[in-house]
């Protein structure tokens, strides 16, 4: 977007040079600091939409550049790109694990890969809600069922709409779940493709390659597979990742887990609709109370919650109207307690839908399904 803030950081000064002056042709206002501290100041005061530096710096290493930048509320979403003097493969991990979205080395190819980045970044910055429906699934607390109900309402979500196409994407880190839910047992994954060419992750790449899962009529982008892939996860990926899905399917069902980061956070503010997962222990609910309190701070609207209070582990625990008194918010479906079915079906890699299709729970999961899709077409129509 022409009129858009670029920061470049850069101890060269012909190198900012030349980058500022390719960027200015396209009509973008361009910021420069020769040093790392000084780039610090001049993201925290005039905030940039996309930041370009070279993260070998004589004052400040760049991965402690980016960790400064993510840690800042400031400058936490910017969008970070190492256009480095540096090749080598251990540098490249080192700043995508500290923060950078992307990482181009100084060649002849940088520039024009740099230019493509640059626009596509900020049209993922300044864009309104469109493409396919984004239902972003979370919880406070590890132990609530958020995979297992993000797998079954998608599963029905499909049922109820044949003619769409669903994905699930699996963003639980460091090791995901929902490809043991399912029986996925291929090597592709959330690691593998965020390590892909950034060019070669396109809506066409998701709709013609990610795995079709017959039994639950939907598409998955299964998660880490361990916690030593999950470590080498090129997370400034996940934002394309998602908008690649977006522009591939009707709806894209994240799964979150109780993950509220840097890289999730955003995700969450931009979805159609949030499905925070609440179980009827205290201390859950009392965490869900604590996150709700900090996501309303940063704008987002109880409209676009829809709450399920899922009876995990048993019939002890609060009630619904306990545990809506102490969040603040209505809870919009209260999922029974299954017993042993849902670790059953869970086992047998099948829906709780086909599995148990009288259970009252295949009842809940068909009517909630519906009604997330009904809230989020209303909200998205406003």
């Amino acid at each position: 977007m022409a009129g858009s803030k670029i920061l470049i950081v850069d101890a060269n000064a012909a190198s900012r040079k030349f980058v500022a002056e390719t960027l200015q042709k396209d009509g973008h206002h361009i910021l420069q600091a020769a040093s790392g501290k000084e780039g610090l100041i001049v993201a925290w005061r005039d905030r940039p939409e996309v930041i370009i530096i070279d993260p070998v710096m004589f004052d400040l290493k760049g991965e402690d550049f980016a960790i400064r930048l993510r840690s800042d509320e400031r400058t936490s979403r910017v969008f970070l790109t190492a256009l480095s003097s540096d090749p080598l493969p251990a540098r490249v991990r080192s700043c995508m694990d500290a923060g950078f979205n992307e990482y181009l080395v100084k060649t002849a190819q940088a520039i024009p890969a740099l230019i493509e980045m640059v626009g596509r970044a900020l049209g993922d910055t300044t864009a309104v809600k469109e493409g396919g429906f984004l239902i972003a699934f979370m919880s406070a607390k590890g132990g609530t069922g958020t995979s297992s109900l993000c797998a079954n309402i998608a599963m029905n979500i499909a049922r109820n709409q044949p003619e769409a196409r669903i994905v699930v994407a699996d963003l639980v880190l460091p090791i995901g779940s929902i490809a043991e839910i399912v029986g996925y047992e291929s090597k592709q994954n959330l690691v593998t493709i965020a390590d892909m060419p950034a060019p070669e992750i396109t809506p066409e790449f998701f709709r013609e390659h990610l795995t079709a899962l017959a039994n639950w009529h939907f598409h998955l982008l299964a998660g880490s597979p361990d916690p030593e892939n999950g470590s080498q996860l090129k997370v400034g990926r996940i934002g394309d990742i998602v908008e690649a899905l977006k522009a591939s399917y009707d709806f894209v069902l994240l799964d979150l887990g109780r993950s509220l980061s840097w890289f999730s956070q955003p995700l969450i503010e931009h979805a159609d609709l949030i499905a925070m997962i609440v179980s009827t222990e205290l201390g859950t609910v009392t965490l869900t109370k604590t996150v709700w309190e900090y996501l309303r701070s940063k704008g987002v609207q109880a409209a676009l919650l829809y709450t399920i209070l899922n009876r995990a582990v048993g019939l002890e625990g609060l009630t619904k109207a306990e545990a809506e008194k102490i969040i603040g918010v209505e809870i919009k479906m209260a999922m029974p307690y299954l017993g042993g079915n849902f670790s059953l079906a869970n086992n047998l890699h099948q829906p709780i839908a086909s599995k148990f299709p009288q259970d009252t729970a295949s009842v809940v999961l068909k009517e909630a399904s519906q009604q997330m899709v009904d809230q989020a077409r209303r909200l998205r129509a406003k």
